[in-house]
């Protein structure tokens, strides 16, 4: 066999080796042992009696109402899909993804807007559900949509609701099952989802065994808030949307402590008051979370939902900061401010670094709303699927930010995973009343031959936003994207220049200084799960190792 031949046939095995190795050497033991445990070990289910009801002392306040996903008395719309569930079967759809199947045994409907206009239709669910799911088989079964079915039985029992005695059984008997299946070999979210199903199991039972649950669920819950919450009230996965999410779950709690005469710890407001700082800052003008890591609109409630439910709690108002310039640390996130401009700026860890499931390669990526109305956005996530789609979403090509040599920042693969990861380094964050300067680099180029470093210098005032790329090292290419909102026109006026023409908000004109070629590309925004929109992406070829582009609003 030629060398040749042999160096081709070898090569792509040892990439996929590195890359493996390259991701398992972040993973803690737990999840090694956790990974382990979940496939060797096959418990029966408990299908004991359950324990009595608990009485409620307080009032359980309304939670948050999300989006009705029940549009007929079987028929089923998630993630831009509607699907029938009208027999055993259909609890197991073929060809249906993972994700949508996990939504249809969530049960979020309980919870949504009108729920009661629909509750004949969900004593119909609650009695099927439990006569075609076998305890213990199938994605039923599994720990995430568990945890949160559990949570919205109860929510939907505390608002009134009369749980069929064959759903309070199987409540019991799911509360079992996941205290012997909990998520160790992926903690994170997942892990905390899990905590919040064993606090409602156990306080809406009462008993010793009821009280174990709810025992174990707040020493999980109180452990990882202290890990997962950084000091600046982030959620460390660094995605907006599951901060949103983890936000909801503290605020659920309290609700429930509350109803059943619990008090909840009290540094828990301190934090709850630091996430919802948090959220405000990372959300845009239009009220919406910035696509950040996975992030997509109609998943999580927005900050105004979550405010409105804090209220609702009697927690007292958080205000947006009015500083022009908001460093979140350690998230690694900045917001500017200044005139007609909203800046959020990524220089920011990809994730935890046992847990960077939900990353992308996004690293020095922004994104610019101008007078209320986003102008430069990245692509946003609208599925799960370990595939080429996927896999596209959370390039480095899908963000506002810079591609060396068609390679990926960070090395996102699979669905899910992470090998070799950008270090981003804030350099510089200052403000005057009239100028906003941001600097950071990532080091995530320098496994490339020219062990290149990318560096980018934000610079905002009142008129205008300056974008300035420098690149270490030998390359072959260099291109700068940016994605334009899909709202958003172009009209290019000369070789190095083009005119942004939003259907709402300041039109602005884009200029380049140190371009090869500016390339206007058709791309997607993918602003929710199952949508893709069409919108337009500026693709800018380095001419040499540094690129400026200044975005000038009318």
């Amino acid at each position: 066999m030629a060398a040749s031949e042999l160096r081709r046939q070898v090569e792509p095995r040892v990439d996929t080796l590195l890359r493996y190795l390259h991701t398992l050497q972040y993973l803690r033991p737990r999840q090694l042992i956790g990974r382990a445990w979940l496939r060797l070990h096959h418990p029966m289910p408990d299908t004991r009696a359950a324990p009595a009801r608990r009485p409620v002392s307080q009032a359980f306040q309304a939670p948050v109402a999300g989006t009705p996903a029940l549009v007929a008395a079987e028929r089923f719309r998630f993630l831009n899909v509607e699907r029938s569930c009208a027999t055993a079967s259909d609890w197991r759809p073929q060809g249906a993804d993972k994700l949508w199947i996990y939504n249809l045994h969530y049960f979020d409907d309980l919870t949504a807007r009108d729920a009661k206009a629909r509750r004949t239709w969900h004593q119909r669910l609650f009695e099927r559900w439990v006569a075609e799911n076998e305890p213990g088989e199938g994605v039923a079964w599994d720990s995430f949509p568990l945890s949160r079915r559990v949570v919205n039985w109860v929510k939907w029992s505390l608002r009134g609701g009369e749980l069929p005695a064959t759903c309070e059984a199987s409540l019991a008997v799911q509360a079992r099952w996941l205290r012997r299946r909990l998520e160790y070999h992926l903690l994170g979210n997942h892990l905390l989802a899990n905590a919040k199903a064993l606090v409602h199991a156990g306080l809406y039972f009462a008993g010793p065994e009821a009280e174990r649950w709810y025992a174990q669920g707040m020493s999980l819950m109180a452990r990882e808030l202290r890990e997962q919450i950084l000091s600046d009230g982030g959620h460390f996965e660094r995605s907006p949307m599951y901060h949103a999410l983890v936000l909801e779950d503290l605020l659920d709690v309290i609700n429930l402590l509350r109803a059943y005469d619990r008090p909840p710890a009290r540094e828990w407001f301190g934090v709850i008051a630091a996430m919802r700082r948090w959220l405000k800052v990372m959300s845009h003008p239009d009220g919406e979370v910035a696509f950040f890591n996975d992030a997509a609109f109609n998943v999580a409630p927005t900050s105004v939902a979550l405010e409105a439910f804090a209220a609702r709690l009697g927690l007292d108002p958080v205000s947006d900061p009015a500083e022009t310039l908001v460093t979140l640390e350690p998230s690694g996130y900045l917001r500017a401010r200044l005139g007609p401009a909203y800046l959020l700026c990524d220089c920011a860890p990809v994730g935890p670094d046992h847990q960077p499931g939900h990353a992308h390669a996004d690293t020095l990526s922004f994104e610019l709303s101008l007078a209320g109305a986003r102008l430069l956005v990245n692509s946003g996530t609208s599925q799960y699927k370990s595939d080429p789609e996927r896999q596209l979403q959370r390039s480095t090509a899908a963000h506002n930010t810079v591609v060396v040599d068609n390679q990926n920042s960070s090395e996102v693969w699979a669905g899910f995973r992470v090998a070799r990861r950008a270090r981003a380094h804030l350099q510089t964050a200052c403000a005057t009343p009239h100028e906003v300067l941001i600097a950071g680099s990532h080091d995530g180029y320098r496994r490339l031959p020219g062990r290149n470093q990318h560096s980018r210098q934000w610079r905002l005032d009142e008129r205008s936003l300056s974008i300035a790329d420098q690149l270490s090292g030998g390359f072959g290419t260099a291109v700068a994207h940016f994605h334009l909102h899909p709202d958003v026109g172009v009209r290019q006026l000369s070789a190095d220049s083009m005119e942004l023409i939003p259907r709402a908000g300041a039109s602005a004109r884009m200029t380049f200084e140190g371009a090869a070629a500016v390339e206007l590309r058709p791309s997607h925004w993918y602003p929710e799960f199952g949508l893709a929109v069409a919108n337009c992406c500026v693709a800018v070829r380095f001419a040499g190792d540094a690129l400026t582009t200044r975005v000038v609003w009318m």
